[in-house]
This record gives structure tokens, sequence and C-alpha cells, in this order.
């Protein structure tokens, strides 16, 4: 009979499927999660997704596996939803399609339920839009955790505000009514409502979803973030009181993509290896990389006035820039790459964005506050510039601006929010001047510099062995070992 005083490192080995959804936001910091439960040789890992989106990843895990640390692909049908071959993430879809994608989240679950009772793993870690998990995770009595790709700030805020959305809702609140974040942990946050997600604002479909993502959420065994807890300590000790079971803390996961460019070059695709040829050639610090993520869509005229602001500012940059409404790049001011000449590069697709990071020529990084491009750039010391676009980016600003000192935002004043027809121009004299008094010294760029060399000593400490996240991932794995031999002790019984 199994016994739970068998040592861990005996038993067999835990088998954990981690399954994604279709974001490459999401898809990319969950593989890296896999990647690091892999390193432990009592677990193996399984990372369910579809065909599409396992190309995404298939390099990475090629690179593990070369390193002794295999990591299983298992791939499942992408829905049938109209879309072309090949088009099965948010990053690839035109914005006309994305509700395609959305759609094909919720249709999901059949093939989830078939794959996880035919394998039956030990347990599973699945992407908070798949709540359903959680119900058959206990139909088969093994522990579902909950992914988070999203800080721990930030959560805590939606959560906090989604407990008086019905207030703000019934108030019908203006664009530039500040609205208070209650019960906060840390200092008084006050946000404009125009700034916030729109399901904490209006009824829309995600207010009933986020009710079901949060019930799965607390229903369920725990909940892995990508975060590390020195970056938000007071914020990471109220979640684990209030809401998860158990939380983890085990990132910045990018740090663990391996240290050979090869490897975090091709992290998410085929990037471009030119790029980093010609960060070679420029200064220690003086480039501007500009990167708005994979999921982002600008007007013409706003991608132009980008571009004029990037020139007028008389710094080095490279811009990972996309085509603009109808993709063709035809917002590219007239001879502006003649003008601008070897002082600024663009790339027109995906870039290695880890390997730009920490290339010692980049010395701050104009960005839409994703969570993971912020993560990123905390990890490898470059201070940020921030433009956030969509959902939560407004509430993750905050956190590098008002926080922890290792960002500036590009404008301050004008109307902000993710409703694009309510956004007002960022003119091309705000981008130039911002840019431009960042970049020289003695100013707020060399506070932000020296505020992300801090981030970054503190994220590499937190990941290495006895750091904060390398104790909570062994943890993770030392609680799932626990309950995969209760589960035996139980079958051995005749319980289950």
């Amino acid at each position: 009979m199994a016994s739970l005083d068998v040592p861990l490192h005996v038993q067999t080995k835990l088998r954990v499927f981690v399954i994604p959804s279709f974001a490459t936001g999401h898809l990319l910091p969950m593989t890296d999660l896999a990647c690091l439960l892999a390193i432990h040789p009592n677990v193996e890992p399984t990372i369910m997704t579809t065909p599409a989106n396992a190309t995404l990843i298939h390099s990475t895990l090629d690179h593990l596996a070369d390193m002794g640390h295999p990591v299983q692909l298992l791939i499942y049908p992408f829905p049938s939803v109209g879309l072309p071959p090949g088009i099965e993430n948010l990053a690839t879809a035109s914005p006309s399609d994305e509700w395609r994608i959305y759609k094909a989240h919720d249709m999901c679950q059949p093939a989830h339920e078939s794959i996880l009772k035919a394998h039956r793993p030990d347990a599973v870690i699945a992407d908070i839009p798949f709540w359903w998990v959680t119900d058959i995770a206990a139909e088969l009595s093994i522990p579902r955790i909950t992914f988070h790709p999203v800080g721990v700030f930030s959560q805590v805020v939606m959560f906090n505000l989604f407990k008086i959305r019905s207030d703000i809702v019934a108030r019908d609140v203006t664009n530039a009514e500040l609205v208070n974040v209650p019960d906060l942990p840390g200092p008084d946050i006050n946000i404009p409502a125009s700034e916030l997600p729109t399901f904490l604002v209006k009824d829309d479909f995600l207010a009933d979803m986020w009710m079901k993502m949060i019930t799965a959420q607390l229903d369920g065994f725990g909940v892995v973030i990508n975060t590390c807890y020195e970056l938000e300590p007071e914020y990471c000790e109220f979640y684990r009181k209030v809401y998860a079971k158990r939380a983890y803390f085990v990132g910045p996961v990018a740090l663990s993509s391996g240290g050979t460019n090869q490897a975090i070059v091709k992290r998410g695709g085929n990037g471009n290896m030119a790029c980093l040829d010609w960060l070679d050639s420029k200064e220690k610090g003086s480039v501007v990389y500009v990167c708005f993520g994979s999921w982002c869509h600008f007007t013409k005229a706003q991608l132009s006035e980008l571009a004029f602001g990037l020139e007028d500012s008389g710094k080095n940059f490279l811009w990972v820039a996309k085509g603009g409404e109808d993709e063709k790049f035809n917002w590219m001011p007239e001879r502006w790459e003649e003008r601008v000449g070897s002082r600024g590069l663009v790339i027109r697709g995906w870039a290695p964005q880890v390997a730009i990071l920490q290339h010692k020529s980049v010395g701050a990084f104009l960005t839409h506050c994703g969570w993971n491009s912020l993560l990123e750039a905390a990890s490898y010391g470059v201070p940020v510039l921030t433009w956030p676009l969509v959902f939560e980016q407004f509430i993750n600003e905050r956190l590098p601006v008002e926080l922890k000192g290792w960002g500036t935002r590009v404008w301050e004043g004008g109307n902000r929010g993710p409703k694009p027809t309510e956004k007002e121009l960022v003119p091309r004299e705000v981008i130039a001047d911002t840019v431009s008094k960042f970049m020289e010294p003695g100013g707020k760029g060399d506070i932000a510099r020296d505020k992300a060399q801090e981030m970054a000593a503190m994220a590499k400490t937190a990941m290495q062995e006895g750091g904060s996240s390398w104790n909570d991932i062994t943890c993770l794995i030392h609680d799932l070992m626990k309950e995969k031999v209760k589960f035996n002790v139980r079958s051995e019984n005749g319980h289950t």
C-alpha cells in the first residue's frame, strides 16, 4: 500500500498537464512554466494545445529536450469557427476575427474533458479562461491549478473593483470620474473610469465569464502566478488570504528560457537575428526598444505620429511595428526611413524580445504595459516608457510608474482608455519630448534605470535556488505530489 510516509523523491513521477489559451501572451509563459517543472526530475509535464499554437513553442521544447528535460506535446484540433487554416491565436487573427478566437475558447470544453479523462494526469494547470477544468478535475479527483499570466497587483485591483461593480454600473460613471479601489493593502489608488476594463463599468459578456472564472479559481486547488513575491509583496500576502486556497508566485518565468542566443531568439517564433547585430553597433544604453505586443492595433494616424515622434527625438530606436488597419505599412511617412537612416530599425514581424531586452545597448522600453513585457523589462533592468492600450494594461502601468518607480508615462494628458473611439491622438511633439528627456543623463530616466536594476537583481535572486520563486515552484511540486500519494492511498482502499 502506498504511504504518505514514503519520501517524495522515491515516489513515481508526477504527471502534470498544462493547458494554455490561444494568446501568445498566455502560451509563452505557460510554456516557460512547463519548462520549469520539467527541470525537476520527479515531474513529467505535458502541454495541451492546438496545431498552430504548438508550432510557436516547438523550438523552446526542442532546446529543453536537448538539455535532457523533455516536455511532451499533446495536440487537439482547433475548433471550427470560420478562420483560415493556421489562424489559431489572437496574435495572428485580424481585428475583425478576434471574436472567433474567443468563440473557439468557449468550444474547447468537450476536447479538454475527453483528453483529461482518457489520460488521467495527476494534476492539471489550466489557463484562467478555461473555468470548466475545475469541474473536470474534481470529477477525476485531481488538483486543478489556475494559471494567471497577469500580475498580482492588477488582479487585486480588478477583483476588489468587481465587488463594487454593481454600484459602478448603476451610477453609469462618466469616463473622467475617478473610481477608488477599495480595500487595497498598499497605497490608495484612484483610476479614471475610462481606463478600467469595460466589464467593470458596463454589462458585457466578460462580466458573467469573470464570475465563472473566479468561482472556478476559488473552488480549485490553487493558483500559479507569473510574478515574484518581492516585486509586489503586500499584494501577494493579501492575495493568499483572499483570492486563492494556495498561491504560488513562480516568476519571472522568462528567466527560464535558457542562456543561449539560439534558445532565446526562437522563443515564441522565428525571431529576427539581424536586429541583434544592429544592436551590437550601438553604444551601451543608447537604444529605445519600442514594442506594443502581439495584440495591438493602432490607427494609421497614430502610427504616423509615433514615427515622426521617434524621428524627432534624435535617439536610436528599435521598433517592432505592425502594418496598421490594413497591415500594409502605408502609414509610414514619405522618405521617413531614409531620414532616420541607421539611427532606427523597424522590425516587421516577430521579435526576440527577451534577447533584445537583455542586450547592453537597450536603455529604455516603450511598452503597452502587457504584464509579460513589464516583467521581462524588470527582469533585465530596463526602465519603461508606458503607453497602455487595452484591458488591464492601464492598471499594470501603475506598478512601475506610481508604486515602484522604474517607469514614466509617455503622455499624461488627453483621454486614454481601451475604447478606440474615445482615445485621443498622442501627438508627435509629446512622443519626441518624452523619449528625448528620458534618454538624457541626469533626469527621470536615470532614476528609473537605477530602480530597474534593483528589480533585475531581485528577480534573478527569486528564480535562483533558495529564492522565493524557486521555493514556491518546489512547494507546488511537493503539494501536488502529496495529493498524488493521497489519491493512490484512497484508490488502494477502494474509495475512488
